[in-house]
Parts: structure tokens; C-alpha cells; sequence
């Protein structure tokens, strides 16, 4: 990296002969200018002469802009000659120091580069070897006439200092600059001999970024000076921009020099963006051209973000234009004695220096009395002029910034003199020393100025970065006034860098942010999906899936809720789901719960005038004790419906199915022995029939028995094998869990229902066989119709059970299990019943055995008889 630092400064060296001695053949008279020595500006003889350089003048656009015709005047005006004149106050205070170089005097030799780069790389050939000048116009050297310096003050802008620094750093003198902020000059493979006084841009585009992130712009316009400044500083504000999500929709550079349809082009494409935030990495004279070309045709309004080099700029702040403008400048300070210093300045004073005569005269319009040469003013000062009453730049000792670098930078080179020559409180003049020693003494300075300001370089030559946020705000006459409104500390750690002190003024009188973005944010419950063949900050919001949430704005995807969670109606929030099953207080439930309590009331009532009837021919003749037994589980089979209500739980899921099929079985049960009942009595009339002994009661008993004990296996087996249990649905529906209970087994389940309809289609064919009993004794054709219904309402219960949505899969269940109930229960009891209570005069052996009692009607009044 040394060897092409070295071959670089080479060509600049060749390539400033050419430009001289192009220029003298084109343009005898520009010879004059750049090959005749280059005389400082302000100087004075010391043991030791400090160089400096300073961009006192602006150097214009010539009316050939070419590298070999030179313009035979620059176009100058005058703007940092108090940044030379600070370099001069404070080698005055350093030598009246009784502590900082005792009994050693500094000097200096200040020039001006114009803001040129070869005049830039002119002046360090005579600081490198103390020649007056590089070439005459024959490309002879010249004799030494000075000595060599040991470090330079300088240069003002960051070009001019690369060059500087290219050929300083081949003789090792220290460059310590007060405002070349350009981060490419913290390489010290290529500038081994740099320093600065002034942040890098490195901090200062990092700290936009954030900035610009902060207040939520993510659709940005950017200009820059086509210049190491600006393409340097803009192209690390964009990495850092990318990093934090911000979206550029142009970058447009320009150069004051180039051609103007170059500036009207930046213009338009300005004018005609939709970004309403631009951020500027340019320097004021650039700055200057392009606000000039966008007044004549002004943009909506902008949101204007600065760097350093033009957001204290005194030239730029007439421009209403940039009101509000934002951006990081130097800290204001105060250095005592330098206003004082200032504005000691007479004409007498003046007429010493011609720079101090240009200034005078320049800033009064007027010509000294005295001078030499001709003036381009025609009126003569008469002797009234008052500094003391400017308004520019050199007066206004109230925004001391660069100025404070300045006085920083001399201090520094002035602690590494001393650190090589002095020893204790006793200081060598005839000390040898190279310039390497001052190098190296600089890299290790570590002081407080004056004025109270740390001074000391890391291992790149930078300081610690710290700025004042700056805000352009409309002042009571009108006028646009900087105003100190934030801090940055980049040693503060990360998040606590910004400071705010007082609300910043947007667009110059509004306090609410102003928009740029190049699509509004998403709103939770939507994500962002990038439009095809734009920036990723150009987007559409596409509502969230079914199913799914955005809870933050700007979301990039929607995530899933959890299974047990479903999305409120704006899908910005997971919600729990409800959860639905058969409760006591649905209206459902309600309704059920009734017919259930009904029937088991309305069976216990039946059993209450059974049993006072219980000596009446009716009740005798229909088999009194399996009635009972049948109204017993009938009232077990409306309860047991109610188990199928409320919330499903271990228990209440075994409970209900087992209860249910048992229940179930042991009404069919008594059902089938009635039925068999009669079927035997008939059959005992045959010659030699011997069966009713085979069926008495206790055999009734029995069978009732062993069908209900199977219906209990199987129901014991399913429980060990695999019970019911509480299940949440998530598959039916999407937007509720329908908690109901699973049967487990289920081959247990159907092998229950399965049983319950085996005896069902038994005593259904069994009480068809008996349908011919006579009309008097007809219970036969009631089992019949009521079995009849019992399996129509099981048969149809299948398809309804297996269609039916959520809980009223249970209320399908209860239906069936009440509907069969009260079949049975109607069917049978019912006509028994309104006899009863209704004509007891049927209620007599007499009408049950008709006129001409049959022997079968006898055998079953026996039967029953004997049961």
C-alpha cells in the first residue's frame, strides 16, 4: 500500500508539472500564477514555523474547463480567513505558554490553496523541503529558503487534503486537519501522516442513518458533491442507510464545476421525486449552485438532512428553501482572547498584508488610503469604517466551530514539540529531530486545551466523535437561525449516543414530523409483500391469513396462532378459543334437561298408580314385577340422558355411555321377558305344551339378568381397554375447540349400541309373533309399535350422529335416547293408564276375559298371577 501511495503522489507530481507548464505555453500570464513561488499569506519567523493551509478562497469555475487552460485570475471570495487568523492567535498564546514550550518561540506560514488541489500539492513541496517554489518555467529547482516544517495545520476540505496528505506522508510531516472529514483519510496505509481534529464522516453517516431510521423515513432522495467528500461520505451513509432499512430513490452527485445542464438535471430530478426528505453529503459551494437552480422552480416542500460542511454554513442560511433543515455539525465553543484578537484590526494593520487588504476592502467597498496597485473600488475609506460592525463570517465569534478545531490542531502539534525537545521544564531549540518524531509524538497526545477540550487520536488519527445536532428555525425577524437542538457522544455506548435538548422545528414551524416513505406502514394484522421490480421499501399490505396475526407494524410475514388460540376480527392478537359443548345453561341444554326430568317424573308417577292398582286385574294381567322394573329403568334412562349435559370429564364421559347402555339393556330386558311372557302363555294352550314352567318368574328374572350382566362386560372390557375421554375438537371448526367426549374404543362403543339393537330387533320380531292376541289383552301390539319406534329412532340416530356438527353430536344422542324412552314409555304404560284412571270400568277380569273367556287369556292372568 506504501509503494502505490508513493506512485500516486508521483503522477500528482508529474501531473502538476504538465498542468504549469501546459498552462505558461497556453497563457503566459497564468504562469506567473502557478509556477512563480507561492507566498504565504500571513507568517512569522519562530525557532520552530508551524505550517498551515487553509481554503481562504473559493476557487470558481473558469471559462474553459479543461486541465490544461488555466483561468489568468481565480474567481475568489474570501470566507476562512478567521480560521488562519486562529491558527495565528493561538501560536501567539502558545508562545506567551510558561508551561507548553518555555523559552521557544513558533512560527508560522499560512497559505492559501484557493480550494485547488495542485495549488494544495504546490505548497507541500515547499513545506517538504523549504524550496520557494517546485518549478520555475524552466523545470530548474530552486535554492532552499527555508527550513523544513515539522507539521501542517490543514487543509480545509477533504480533497485538497488527500493530495496534501499524499505528498506530506512521503516525507513524514504530520498533517493535522481541522476539517477534512472524509473517511477514506483514516487509512493509514495511504496516509500514515494524517490527523484530524474533526470527526470522520464514518461517524457522522452512521449517525444520519440512525437519524433518519429514528423519525421513520425509509423513502429518501441524496445529493452529494462529486468529490472524495461527498462520494466517500455518501457512499458509507448508504451502507449504513441499507443496513437500517432505508430505501435511496435516487443519489445524484454534482460538481460546481461542470457543465450547468449537469445542475439543472440534479434539479428536475429533485422536483420530480416523491421522497420528501433528502439527505445532502455536499460542501456549501456546491450546496450554494444547487439551492440557487431550485429556487428559480421551486420543489414541494423538503425535509432537508445536512452534513457538517454546510449546515452552520452563514452563505447557505438565506435560503428559506432549506428551513428545518437537520443535520450534525461541530460543537460550538468558546476560545478566550480570540474575539479580542479578531477585531484588533485597523487599517494601518491592514495595509501590512494584502490579504488583510482585500479583506478590509472587500468588506467596507471601499480602498485603503496608502495601498499599492490599483483597487477594484473607486470610492477611498475615509477612516469611519468600524470592524467592530461587520456582520460576516470573520466578526461572528458566536458559532466558533471549525475554528475551535483550528486551535485544537496547533495545540496538538505544539504538545509534540514539546514532548521531543523538552525535558521537564527545560526545552533544547538546537535540538535535531525528524519529522517521524513528531509523528509518533502525535499519536500519543492526550491533553485538555485551554478552553476545556480533550485532545488526543486513536490508531486511525481520529477523535472521538461528537456533534451537535442542528436545526435551521425561523427567528422572530424572519430569519433563519442554527439552533443546537440534539447531541451525539459516538463514545456513549450504542442507543445513548443521542441526546435531545429542545423540539426541533420541521420545515422551519412545524413540531410534527413530516412523512417519506414510498408506502404508508402495514398495520398490524397485514404484512408487507415487495412490489415486483421496486425497492424493498415499496410495498403493498396484504391482510393476514386465515389463521394467522401480525401483532407489530411492518410485518414481514404473519405467524400461525397456536392451536387453542384463533385471530380477533382485526388478526393483530391471538385470542383464546371458545370453547362450545352441551352446557346446563344453552338453551339446548335447557330444553333437554326438561324432557329428561319429565320423563323420569312422569315414570315415578306411573309407578305410584301402578302400585296403588297393584291388586287391579290390568296391572296383575301386564306382569306387575317386570312393569316395575321397567319403570325403574326407564326413569334410569331419562336420568342418564343428563349425564350427556355440562362440561365433559373423565368421569362424566364413562359415566354417561356405561350408564346409557346399561340402562338401555335392562329396559329391552324387561321389554323382551314381558313379551316372552305372553308368547308362552299362548303357547301353553297346545295339547301337551309344558312350557310355562320353563318361564316363570324366576326364569324372567334370570334372563333379565344375564342380558343386562353382558351389556355390563362389555361395558367393563371397553372402560379397561380404552374409556371415554374429554377430547378437544380443533379440526371441525376453525374459530372454536368443541370439547365433547371420545369414546376410545371404537369397537367397545358400537359393540354396545350393538347389543342394545340386537335385543331391540329380538323383541320387536318376537312381539310381531304375538300381534294376534285378542283385542281385549292387546300389550303385544303396544310392545310391537313401540319397538317399532325404538329402532326407527336408533336406525335413523346413526347417520344424524355421525353428521352432526359440535355439540348437538350430543344432543343428537340425548334426542335419540329420550325419544326411544318415551316410545316405550307411551306405548306400554300410556293405554294402561287412562284405564286406570280414566275407565275403571275396564279395569275388571270380566272385560279383560271378553263374554267368553279363552284359556289363554286365563294362562296369562296365572302367569301373572303368580309372579
Amino acid at each position: 500500500m506504501q509503494i502505490t501511495s508513493i506512485l500516486v503522489s508521483f503522477v500528482s507530481v508529474l501531473w502538476v508539472t504538465a498542468f504549469s507548464t501546459a498552462g505558461c505555453k497556453a497563457n503566459p500570464d497564468s504562469c506567473r500564477l502557478w509556477a512563480e513561488p507561492q507566498m504565504p499569506i500571513l507568517s512569522m519567523d519562530g525557532d520552530f514555523v508551524i505550517g498551515g493551509i487553509f481554503s481562504v478562497h473559493y476557487y470558481m469555475k473558469s471559462e474553459q474547463n479543461t486541465y490544461t487552460t488555466m483561468p489568468a485570475q481565480p474567481q475568489c471570495a474570501g470566507r476562512q480567513l478567521h480560521l488562519a487568523r486562529a491558527l495565528e492567535f493561538t501560536i501567539h498564546e502558545i508562545n506567551n505558554s510558561t508551561e507548553l514550550l518555555p523559552g521557544i518561540t513558533l512560527g508560522y506560514q499560512i497559505y492559501d490553496s484557493c480550494s485547488a488541489e495542485p495549488m494544495s500539492v504546490k505548497v507541500a513541496f515547499q513545506f517538504a523541503n523549504g524550496l520557494v517554489s517546485v518549478f520555475n518555467d524552466t523545470n530548474a529547482c530552486l535554492k532552499s529558503a527555508a527550513a523544513t516544517v515539522p507539521a501542517v495545520v490543514g487543509e480545509s476540505s477533504s480533497s485538497p487534503s488527500i493530495a496534501l496528505a499524499r505528498m506530506l506522508g512521503l516525507f513524514g510531516i504530520a498533517e493535522v486537519s481541522h476539517s477534512a472529514t472524509c473517511a477514506c483519510l483514516s487509512d493509514k496505509n495511504q496516509f500514515p501522516t494524517f490527523f484530524r481534529t474533526v470527526p470522520s464522516d464514518h461517524h457522522q453517516a452512521a449517525a444520519l442513518a440512525r437519524m433518519v431510521k429514528y423519525y421513520g423515513w425509509t423513502w429518501i432522495g441524496a445529493v452529494r458533491s462529486d468529490t472524495d467528500y461527498g462520494n466517500y461520505g455518501m457512499a458509507a451513509f448508504l451502507k449504513a442507510a441499507q443496513e437500517e432499512g432505508i430505501c435511496v430513490e435516487y443519489s445524484e452527485a454534482y460538481y460546481r464545476t461542470q457543465p450547468r445542464i449537469k445542475l439543472e438535471r440534479v434539479a428536475n430530478v429533485i422536483r420530480r421525486s416523491t421522497a420528501r426528505v433528502i439527505v445532502a453529503f455536499i460542501t456549501a459551494a456546491d450546496m450554494k449552485f444547487l439551492l440557487e437552480e431550485l429556487v428559480q422552480q421551486p420543489p414541494p416542500p423538503l425535509q432537508w438532512i445536512a452534513s457538517e460542511a454546510w449546515i452552520i454554513h452563514p452563505d447557505i442560511v438565506r435560503f428559506n428553501i432549506c428551513a428545518g433543515a437537520v443535520g450534525f455539525g461541530v460543537p460550538r465553543s468558546v476560545i478566550p482572547g480570540l474575539p479580542e484578537f479578531l477585531l484588533d484590526l485597523s487599517p494601518a494593520q491592514a495595509l501590512k498584508l494584502p490579504i488583510l487588504t482585500e479583506f478590509w476592502e472587500r468588506s467596507f467597498s471601499c480602498s485603503l488610503k496608502g495601498r499599492t496597485g490599483s483597487s477594484e473600488f473607486m470610492r477611498e475609506c475615509d477612516g469611519s469604517e468600524d470592524i467592530r460592525a461587520l456582520q460576516n463570517p470573520y466578526t461572528d465569534t458566536s458559532q466558533l466551530r471549525n475554528t475551535n478545531m483550528v486551535y485544537k490542531a496547533t495545540y496538538a502539534i505544539a504538545h509534540a514539540i514539546h514532548s521531543v525537545i523538552c525535558n521537564h521544564t527545560q526545552c533544547d531549540k538546537t535540538n535535531k529531530f525528524s519529522q517521524w518524531q513528531i509523528l509518533n509524538q502525535l499519536k500519543r497526545v492526550n491533553f485538555t486545551t485551554k478552553n476545556g477540550y480533550q485532545v488526543n487520536f486513536d490508531s486511525n488519527g481520529d477523535p472521538v466523535a461528537v456533534y451537535e445536532l442542528i436545526n435551521w428555525q425561523f427567528k422572530k425577524d424572519g430569519t433563519l437561525d442554527f439552533v443546537p437542538v440534539g447531541y451525539y457522544d459516538s463514545s456513549k455506548p450504542r442507543g445513548q449516543e443521542f441526546r435531545m435538548s429542545s423540539a426541533i422545528h420541521w420545515l422551519g414551524h412545524q413540531t410534527e414530523v413530516p412523512v417519506s416513505v414510498c408506502s404508508e406502514s402495514c398495520p398490524p394484522g397485514t404484512r408487507k409483500a415487495v412490489q415486483k421490480g421496486r425497492p424493498v421499501c415499496c410495498y403493498d399490505c396484504i391482510p393476514c391469513a386465515e389463521g394467522e396475526i401480525s401483532n407489530k407494524t411492518d410485518s414481514l410475514d404473519c405467524m400461525h396462532c397456536p392451536p387453542d388460540f384463533w385471530p380477533n376480527a382485526n388478526q393483530d392478537s391471538c385470542l383464546p378459543k371458545p370453547v362450545e359443548f352441551l352446557s346446563w345453561d344453552d338453551t339446548l341444554g335447557i330444553i333437554l334437561t326438561v324432557f329428561s326430568i319429565t320423563g323420569a317424573f312422569m315414570s315415578v308417577c306411573v309407578a305410584s298408580i301402578f302400585y296403588k292398582y297393584r291388586a287391579s286385574p290390568i296391572v296383575r294381567a301386564n306382569n306387575s314385577e317386570l312393569s316395575f322394573l321397567l319403570l325403574f329403568s326407564l326413569t334410569l334412562c331419562f336420568l342418564c340422558s343428563l349425564t350427556f349435559i355440562g362440561r365433559p370429564s373423565e368421569w362424566s364421559c364413562m359415566l354417561r355411555h356405561t350408564a346409557f347402555g346399561i340402562t338401555f339393556v335392562l329396559c329391552i330386558s324387561c321389554v323382551l321377558g314381558k313379551t316372552i311372557v305372553v308368547l308362552m302363555a299362548f303357547r301353553a294352550t297346545l295339547p301337551g305344551s309344558n312350557v310355562m314352567k320353563w318361564f316363570g318368574p324366576p326364569q324372567q328374572r334370570l334372563s333379565v339378568l344375564t342380558f343386562t350382566l353382558k351389556q355390563a362386560i362389555i361395558c367393563v372390557i371397553w372402560l379397561k381397554v380404552s374409556p371415554p375421554f374429554p377430547f378437544k375438537n380443533l379440526r371441525l371448526y376453525k374459530d372454536k375447540i368443541i370439547l365433547e367426549c371420545n369414546v376410545g374404543s371404537s369397537i367397545g362403543f358400537w359393540a354396545v349400541l350393538g347389543y342394545i339393537g340386537l335385543l331391540a330387533v329380538l323383541c320387536f320380531v318376537l312381539a310381531f309373533l304375538a300381534r294376534k292376541l285378542p283385542d281385549n289383552f292387546n300389550e303385544a301390539k303396544f310392545i310391537t309399535f313401540s319397538m317399532l319406534i325404538f329402532c326407527a329412532v336408533w336406525i335413523t340416530f346413526i347417520p344424524a350422529y355421525v353428521s352432526s356438527p359440535g355439540k348437538f353430536t350430543v344432543a343428537v344422542e340425548i334426542f335419540a335416547i329420550l325419544a326411544s324412552s318415551f316410545g316405550l314409555f307411551i306405548c306400554i304404560f300410556a293405554p294402561k293408564c287412562f284405564i286406570i284412571v280414566f275407565r275403571p270400568t275396564k279395569n275388571t277380569k270380566k272385560h279383560l276375559m271378553g263374554k267368553v273367556p279363552s284359556k289363554p287369556v286365563v294362562s296369562v292372568l296365572c302367569l301373572c298371577k303368580q309372579a
